[in-house]
């Protein structure tokens, strides 16, 4: 849930601006919507974005291209169909796979451009087949994208955790990196904040040790509005700062930090976590303007309005993570 700001309000900079900043060399969080997709979130809620359509590969090459940037990490929303705060859909499984295909598809396209996630509920009895399947896609075999709110995941639920030990070894077994959104339910109001964070640095980290993990927006759902995400990331700089060798290869995406919300009041604290993390860690995303967020351009400007230096945004738009190499 974010406050979206008005999607103009970063145009508007001057565009020698943005051409003197170095822009990222990859947009780590996008999201790219088939026409079912879109069809099933119009259908299930009277809450989705008015402004929601299909969104097509050659749509978000003309965004990275408008932005300066040459790739992105496209995560695919198959996992949607298994969201249980909708009603169930008929053959959800099938649709799983055939958004996941659409998306594979749509990478296939930009090759040079473009790396895809597989997309799915961890929790669901078929994850384990699905990943096994991506796990042979030539376009989304590099890993798999976990939305823990979207799939109800409770951090706090013993057997939760143990099934998403399994489906953490199994990802690492097949070399894939494993992208979470770790904030939990809001629309259950589920718990969230600093226990939530060491049952998944202790439970699930130490269970892929070798697998490269990325936390998208700094441990939150967008925004940094929320205490409770302040809380969950501190556990992982505590981790950092006494160098857990379970944070080996965490990365931590920023995408939906700048531009929502209040963030502007928690600039400061927003620069001394990334700095507490380590900018190495960071990687920029911009999240999906097809679904409410800033296009990749308006985003870059936003984040760049964070009291960091220059040196430290070079680094930053220069991370390359393991995965997109």
């Amino acid at each position: 849930m974010r406050l979206r700001i008005p999607s103009g309000a970063f145009a508007l900079l001057p565009l020698s601006w943005a051409q003197s900043q170095t822009p990222p060399l990859v947009d780590y969080h996008q999201h790219l919507f088939s026409p079912a997709i879109v069809a099933l979130a119009s259908a299930v809620t009277t809450s989705a974005p008015p402004h929601l359509s299909p969104v097509a590969a050659s749509a978000l090459v003309a965004q990275l291209d408008a932005a300066g940037i040459r790739r992105a990490l496209v995560l695919s929303v198959a996992y949607m169909y298994g969201n249980p705060n909708r009603p169930p859909v008929d053959d959800e499984y099938g649709k799983v796979k055939a958004e996941n295909d659409w998306t594979s598809s749509q990478v296939a396209r930009f090759p040079d451009r473009l790396r895809g996630f597989c997309g799915v509920n961890p929790l669901k009895d078929y994850a384990l087949e699905e990943i096994a399947r991506c796990a042979k896609d030539p376009s989304l075999h590099f890993g798999v994208k976990m939305h823990f709110g979207n799939s109800d995941v409770n951090l706090d639920d013993p057997e939760h955790v143990e099934h998403l030990r399994r489906i953490f070894r199994a990802a690492g077994e097949h070399r894939m990196a494993i992208a979470v959104h770790m904030r939990s339910s809001v629309t259950r109001q589920r718990p969230y904040g600093k226990r939530e964070a060491r049952a998944f640095l202790g439970e699930l980290l130490s269970v892929v040790p070798d697998a490269v993990v990325q936390i998208a927006h700094l441990t939150g759902g967008g925004g940094y509005d929320d205490s409770s995400t302040d809380q969950a990331l501190s556990v992982f700089v505590d981790a950092v700062a006494r160098h857990d060798t379970k944070m080996a290869h965490v990365y931590f995406d920023a995408s939906g930090i700048a531009g929502y919300g209040r963030w502007t009041d928690k600039k400061e604290l927003i620069a001394t976590r990334i700095r507490q993390l380590s900018v190495e860690r960071i990687l920029y995303g911009s999240d999906s303007a097809a679904a409410g967020g800033l296009a990749p351009r308006e985003a870059w400007a936003a984040f760049r309005t964070l009291p960091l230096t220059d040196a430290e945004f070079r680094t930053i738009a220069t991370n390359v993570a393991p995965y997109m190499r």
